[in-house]
This record gives structure tokens, sequence and C-alpha cells, in this order.
């Protein structure tokens, strides 16, 4: 085993509670994937997608019980880079940092633009007006978050409790129209399409890991991390499956495209107010999720550069708010920059999904392995890190191509890495002669 390195108290405020880390969970994971994704994997697999949507579902609680296990046992700041700076040491740790950055430079944009579509299936406007609300999203995540964890928490736990609300709603109205027949046949392209909705279904189930990236802002981690897990998993998971049944039972994926099936399901259901309903869901939930993960990877850009694992100049807390604002400024500009690109190329979003999604992939397998190596529950559990290891591992291929840009990061991140080892060596030469 690597050995263990001593990492810094970064003096990160210790503000959030057992139902600031609920809401955070819910909205880091609960996100854009519920808008889109049911109807895509729809379009792909037919029915078979509420399967995939079951099993991954269930194969969630691994991933959630090791991010969490490993975070109470050494609550610190940045997550599956501390996991892995402990497990493995600087190198590794500075590639699932790099990937970080990737997931959410690229990740950003296009869960913004999946809110713009619903917002623009509702009010017709140009691609420059999708665009632009993209960008607004974006920019009022930094805006909160430059505001100190305290009222990112408060703000967030608002937006959770109204998305729970809105879902309940969305699924309650819908459930009449379900018809027993749109779920036959079960696979009706065969059965690979299924793999590939999972794939697309595995953004969805994204955030677990987000929470641990502010493991050392917890009051009580030790108590709530896995207290937190629990109730997450639960409400997530019937919330995701009650979405993709509803969605298959009433053909919304048909009627309204994969681009909007709750506007479809409204509109149908309640005219312009319905569809109207949907965009304010959409905005609520996108803006959850881009706010919680704005949180979290500043907070992974921040402990990396307080190693040099990204310039040291990010290494600095605000000393008003607690708050890490280069590396906040730094995400934003570049996520933005990266609208521009999915503007001026035109990606489709199946593309701008699985960019990032096969970044998330890579980092999952480090912190699964993480997980195996460092944590040492002699019950059952112990073999949750190999499950999350094996679901990411059957997940990977299924992104295809678009795991290069992943995998040059990594690259990049490693060699990186590896220069910034030798710098400490030569380092710490000289200091012994």
């Amino acid at each position: 085993m690597a050995q263990a390195e001593k990492i810094p108290n970064h003096g990160l405020r210790k503000a959030i509670t057992l139902r600031h880390a609920v809401a955070l969970y819910v909205s880091s994971v609960l996100g854009s994937g519920i808008l889109i994704l049911p109807g895509l994997a729809a379009k792909i697999a037919g029915p078979s997608s509420l399967i995939a949507w079951l099993l991954l579902s269930l194969a969630s609680y691994p991933f959630a019980y090791t991010f969490a296990s490993l975070s109470a046992r050494s609550p610190r700041s940045g997550g599956v880079y501390s996991f892995a700076r402990e497990g493995f040491g600087l190198r590794i740790a500075t590639v699932s940092a790099w990937l970080f950055a990737l997931w959410f430079i690229a990740g950003s944009p296009a869960a913004t633009l999946i809110v713009a579509s619903y917002i623009a299936y509702v009010f017709p406007m140009s691609r420059v007006g999708v665009y632009s609300i993209a960008a607004g999203i974006i920019a009022l995540a930094f805006l909160v978050n430059l505001r100190g964890i305290r009222f990112s928490n408060r703000i967030q736990l608002g937006v959770v409790v109204s998305i729970a609300l809105m879902l309940v709603a969305a699924v309650g109205v819908s459930a009449p129209s379900v018809h027993l027949e749109n779920f036959f046949p079960l696979f009706p392209r065969g059965v690979l399409p299924m793999g590939t909705a999972a794939a697309l279904i595995f953004w969805s189930f994204l955030g677990y890991e987000n929470v641990s990236n502010v493991a050392e802002e917890f009051a009580d981690p030790d108590r709530d991390f896995r207290r937190s897990v629990v109730i997450s998993v639960l409400v997530i998971g019937v919330l995701y499956v009650s979405v993709a049944f509803v969605t298959v039972g009433t053909n919304a994926y048909e009627a309204g495209g994969s681009v909007a099936p709750f506007a479809a399901i409204f509109s149908r259901l309640l005219g312009g107010f319905g569809a109207a309903g949907t965009a304010a869901l959409a905005l609520f939930i996108v803006f959850g999720t881009a706010n919680a993960y704005t949180t979290g990877i500043a907070r992974v850009v921040y402990a990396a550069a307080c190693d040099s694992g990204f310039p040291k100049a990010l290494a600095r807390l605000n000393p008003k708010t607690g708050v890490p604002d280069r590396s906040l400024i730094m995400l934003t500009t570049l996520s933005m920059l990266m609208l521009l690109a999915y503007y001026f190329f035109n990606a489709d979003l199946e593309t701008a999904l699985l960019i990032p999604s096969g970044a998330a992939i890579i980092v999952y397998i480090i912190g699964s392995l993480a997980g195996i190596r460092l944590l040492r529950d002699n019950s059952w559990r112990r073999t949750l890190p190999w499950g999350a290891l094996a679901i990411s591992l059957a997940a990977l291929p299924f992104v295809g191509m678009l795991v290069i840009p992943a995998a040059v990061v990594a690259t990049i991140g490693y060699i990186y890495g590896s220069l910034l080892r030798r710098s400490d060596d030569r380092t710490s030469e000289g200091l012994a002669d």
C-alpha cells in the first residue's frame, strides 16, 4: 500500500448538517438527467429502459456507501482526490482532480442546455437565446457559491424541497394517462440497446461522490454521512423509477421527443400552463445541480492546488467567506468557454453528456479502487467497493470513442503529477543536503 500522506486542514467552515447533506446528495444526483434521460433512454431501448433504471437504482448504493464511508473515516476536502492521494499517492490523485475538472467543465454546459431546451419548448426562442439561458444558470451558480457555504446551503435546501414536490405532482398528474400496452414489447430493438441506455442513465446516478468533496465542512461527519446516504438513495431511487415509469407508460417520449417528455405530458393534460410548469421544474432542478457541483468541484480544485496538482494560485480561500474563489472563477470561466465550443461546433446533447460521463466513470473507478484499498470493514459491506468497481468498468465501454477526451486529460494529469513528484523529490534531496 502507498504510504498515507498527511493532508492539511484547509480551514473551510463546518456548516453542513444532516438536512443540508441530504439536500446536497439529492440535488447532486437528482439533476439534469431526470429531465431528459427517461425520454432519451426510452427512445433508445423502449420499455426495457425501465429495467436499466431499476438496476442502476439498486447499484447506486455501493457507490454511495463507498464514498460516504471513506468520507466519514477521514473527512477531508476534495473527496475522491483525497482518497486517491492517501491510497495511491499524488500522481493518481492529480489524475482524479483533472478528470473532476473536465467532468465539470464539459458537464455543466450540457446540464444547463437541458433546462434551456425545456424553456425553449414552452417559449420558442432562437439558438442564441437557448445558449444565453444556459450561460445565465452557470453564472448564477457561481454568484451563489461566491457568497459562501452557509448561503449556498440555504438556497440548496429550498431548491430540493421544491424539486421533490414538483416531481411528485408530475408523477401524480401523469399516472391516469399510463397505458399497459405502452410497456410491450419489452425489448423492441433487442437487448443491446438497453446497455447503451444504461450508459446514458449512469449519468443520472453520478453525484454521490460530490458530497464527499465538501466532507471537511460537515459539522458531524461520523454521524451524518451514512444516515444521509440511506435517506438519499431511497428518495432518489423512488423518484427516478417513478418518472421513468410514467414517461414510458404515457408514451411521452414519442409525443414530445426525447428532449422534453415532461413538457409533452403536461402540455397534453394542462395545456400551456402545464408546459410552463415543467420549464420551472427544469430550472429548479438544473440550478440545484449546477450549484451543488460548483460547490463540490471547486473544493477538489482547491485541495489539489494546495498540493500543486493545479497551479498554486488556485490554493486560496476568500478571507471573508471562506470560499475557494479562484477555483470558482477558473471552473466557471472554462465552463463558459466550453458552452461556446458546443455552440460553434453544434454538438448534439448525447455527445455533450457522454464526454463528461467518460471522465466521471474513470473517477468512480479510481474512487472504488481507493475504497477497496482503504476500507477495513469486516462485514459484508466490505464487498460494496468491489461492486462499485464492477459497475463502473461495465459502464465504461458503452461511452465508446467519446471516452477519448477523458483519457487524454487523465494522461496529461498523470504527466503533471509525475513532474510534481519529481520536483518534490528534488526539493527533498536539496533540503537533505
